[in-house]
């Protein structure tokens, strides 16, 4: 039985944290910077953390990899609990999907995302889909960009299933170009949702996805258009 592999952008495909992440980048700003934070402009759709971090860094003054390291470790430490300071959601027919793919043993969930691993974990913990991803995924590390963490999810999709799996065989869902450019880096089938902040459906129809449409279908509907790998 062919194996498909579903790689799970997180930040406006699974959820929407009402932009709370903000919160934990001020703190760490604070802390590591001892600086005020001036966040409330700054652009962060499709960028991964290590980005944000150089980036924030880089608009404080301070450049190089150490700092931005310290920013996220401090980062990390004081998202799960700033999550909860703003109410965001489960995006529209997430948690369905989820709970339905989890049944099947011909489609496996994995993450790819631009979220450092201890934030990827923070969120989906306080949203209650964490469970969903024990095959683990890609995720932000220093020096890598999405499509650096497109092949190593590849690559652990491989681990998973004992051999490589094809183009057909990989669908990435996101919200962002990003996401659309990193699936077409591993030859991946690209499914874009215009559930995110920052680019609606038209925008993303734009860099030729494999398909996008304007939020993640039912379960159902979800499964056929997966399976049918024309």
């Amino acid at each position: 039985m062919s194996t498909t592999y579903l790689f799970w952008d997180i930040d406006g495909t699974l959820l929407d944290t009402a932009r709370a992440g903000i919160f934990a980048w001020e703190e760490a700003i604070r802390e590591v910077l001892g600086d005020e934070p001036a966040m409330a402009d700054m652009q962060t759709a499709g960028l991964t953390d290590a980005e944000i971090a150089l980036k924030v860094a880089a608009a404080h003054g301070h450049d190089g990899p150490r700092t931005a390291g310290d920013l996220l470790r401090s980062y990390t430490e004081y998202l799960p609990e700033r999550l909860g300071w703003r109410q965001g959601r489960v995006l529209p027919n997430v948690r369905e999907n989820l709970e339905a793919l989890a049944q099947r043993e011909d489609m496996v969930n994995m993450l790819l995302t631009g979220n450092v691993a201890a934030g990827a974990q923070a969120k989906l913990r306080h949203y209650g889909l964490w469970d969903f991803f024990g095959a683990g995924g890609a995720f932000s590390v220093e020096g890598a960009d999405r499509p650096s963490i497109a092949r190593q999810a590849r690559e652990l999709a491989g681990e998973h299933g004992g051999e490589a799996p094809s183009g057909e065989q990989m669908v990435v869902i996101g919200d962002t170009p990003h996401d659309i450019s990193c699936g077409k880096a591993i030859c991946a089938r690209t499914l874009a949702v215009a559930t995110g902040p920052g680019y609606d459906l038209d925008a993303l129809r734009a860099c030729e996805p494999w398909a996008a449409l304007p939020e993640l279908p039912p379960p159902e509907e979800l499964a056929r258009l997966v399976l049918d790998r024309g």
